[in-house]
């Protein structure tokens, strides 16, 4: 079928929304036709190539929509079903059939690889493929995705807000509720007020951190931080020392520190900032070749540790349907966070994300 998709061609190109062809749904996946999507910032990186897939390619990995066909051994969705969508993964690997299909043995392959998971193409311009992005490419008004990408939420809720609980949002929030676990009154510590980073912030308030602190340059995102639930907000712009900062407002030291804004010296200030027996989690991607510098023995002599994750450690078909009750109730506020556009104004919204004017931008498709 020919849909409409905003394409790159080269690196740092704008998109360029174009006809196209989808191939039906194989056995296994499903067609959705596409209500929104949000773009994430590696969307911006990937157009830039400092994060790498084969052009020519549709991105978008934070997409919604409506289930219009299931291909053949689909049976946990049917046509009208409300979806989001969510990374790729492979379901028969190790941590797949470990219920942490977030470390798929084929993860970089298929989110970024370019090629669906039978390592064909379902997208074609003038008979040459292009590239998939993350098993969904949902900058495009229809997409065929595996049916384990996609997860059923209700109906009662604005589908256009929902697509970025499939990445940024269930990566902050996730972060907390899947891998740092911090008890009631911690504190913690969260570099960044993007997306990734207010959703992390929200997850604290919810778990009940006594100290929650907000770090970023812009001072409407820590204004908005403290609306959405941190305690202290740290303008970096005008305390450039961060880890003094925390350490004075956390009587040494934050119990966890999350570094959400991508920079190798923000990785080695969230480990400085780090109480004895403290953990630091890298959720920032840094461009290809990138290298932090950590003190190892500061790390060994105070028992620190160090991870990195990548979506929040999470199933999304078990923490998006949660981040949607916690929305309901008002406790995870994350449409704050939001501005739509119209498809058809893609580069303005990513000029707007680039530049900071809007922290989560909402692409609509009419």
């Amino acid at each position: 079928m020919q849909i409409q998709a905003a394409v790159i061609n080269n690196k740092g190109e704008d998109f360029a929304i174009e006809p196209i062809e989808l191939d039906p749904p194989k056995t296994g996946e499903i067609l959705v036709r596409m209500v929104a999507s949000g773009i994430c910032h590696t969307d911006l990186n990937v157009k830039n190539q400092t994060h790498r897939v084969p052009a020519p390619a549709v991105l978008g990995h934070e997409g919604s929509g409506i289930v219009e066909e299931v291909g053949p051994g689909v049976t946990d969705l049917e046509a009208g079903d409300h979806v989001v969508l969510g990374f790729a993964s492979c379901g028969v690997c190790r941590n797949c059939l470990r219920a942490r299909s977030y470390a798929c043995s084929r993860h970089a392959e298929l989110n970024f690889g370019g090629r669906m998971e039978d390592l064909s193409y379902r997208l074609h311009r003038d008979n040459q493929p292009l590239s998939n992005f993350f098993g969904q490419s949902s900058f495009a008004s229809y997409s065929v995705v595996s049916s384990r990408n996609a997860v059923k939420v209700p109906k009662d809720v604005d589908l256009a807000l929902l697509g970025p609980l499939g990445c940024g949002l269930m990566t902050g929030a996730g972060t907390v509720f899947n891998r740092l676990l911090p008890p009631p009154g911690s504190t913690i510590a969260v570099i960044g007020a993007g997306a990734v980073g207010l959703s992390a912030i929200m997850a604290a308030a919810i778990v009940g951190c006594g100290t929650i602190i907000s770090i970023d340059v812009h001072q409407n995102r820590l204004d908005l931080a403290q609306e959405l639930g941190a305690t202290h907000a740290v303008n970096a712009a005008e305390l450039p020392d961060i880890v003094s900062e925390i350490r004075s407002l956390t009587e040494g030291g934050a119990d966890f520190v999350i570094e959400a804004a991508g920079h190798p010296l923000l990785l080695r200030q969230a480990v400085d900032a780090l109480a004895p027996m403290g953990t630091a989690v890298q959720l920032g991607g840094l461009p290809q070749g990138t290298e932090a510098s950590i003190d190892s023995n500061d790390l060994r002599s105070k028992s620190k540790t160090i991870a990195g994750l990548v979506e929040g450690g999470s199933v999304p078909r078990v923490l998006i349907p949660q981040l949607i009750e916690f929305y309901k109730a008002g406790r995870f506020s994350f449409d704050k966070l939001v501005r739509y556009y119209p498809f058809e104004q893609i580069n303005e919204a990513a000029a707007d994300a680039h530049d900071g004017k809007v922290i989560k931008p909402i692409l609509k498709f009419s």
